[in-house]
């Protein structure tokens, strides 16, 4: 019988996101599909299954990007498909803040601006605060809502907030969001070794 792999999603996959995803899983032990990787996203939801089971360790990290596309692109198709995958256990979401505005929104547990502090409003692309109360607006987090995980982190644009996510800086802000998920998921990631991200 397949074990549930332990997965959190991150709705981004440009090369920023790539770069920081993979940082961030090998600093936690966890592992990193860096095939995730696309803007927008290239595989679809049944190869990125096969690729999180094979991963060695838990959490595995993968990233879903509709690049800016309108309803259900392609990236929140494969996001759909794997989050009800009888094989996955969805740990939480990292909604990852973009340009769209009052067009695709989603309702967040818990937002980080880009000074690094939780707060309960959301944030824009920049980390900056937004008005409303556990709201975000992003590309590809329109199906969010009909998931039913123990998280959803909302945070600006991964590896950039004016650099202050940057990888050369240890991406803190996403590492953040990552240990938000793992803590209220009760997932212990201490008790994983550190090893390379897969490919």
């Amino acid at each position: 019988m397949t074990r549930r792999r332990k997965v959190i999603l991150v709705t981004d996959g440009d090369e920023y996101a790539k770069q920081v995803v993979e940082h961030v899983a090998k600093e936690i032990g966890g592992r990193c599909i860096s095939m995730s990787k696309g803007n927008p996203s290239n595989l679809s939801g049944e190869e990125m299954i096969k690729l999180i089971l094979q991963a060695k360790n838990d959490p595995v990290l993968v990233m879903f990007d509709d690049s800016g596309y309108i309803g259900e692109g392609s990236g929140e198709k494969a996001l759909l498909f794997v989050a009800n995958h009888p094989h996955i256990e969805v740990l939480g979401i990292i909604a990852v803040a973009s340009k769209t505005k009052q067009r695709e929104w989603t309702k967040v547990d818990v937002c980080i601006d880009r000074d690094g502090q939780l707060t309960p409003y959301g944030v824009d692309k920049f980390g900056n605060l937004e008005y409303e109360i556990g709201k975000i607006a992003g590309d590809t987090v329109y199906c969010l809502d009909q998931l039913h995980v123990p998280v959803i982190v909302g945070i600006g644009d991964i590896g950039k907030m004016s650099r202050r996510d940057s990888v050369n800086r240890g991406a803190p802000i996403t590492k953040l969001a990552v240990q938000v998920i793992l803590e209220r998921s009760g997932f212990n990631a201490k008790s994983i070794p550190t090893d390379e991200t897969d490919s």
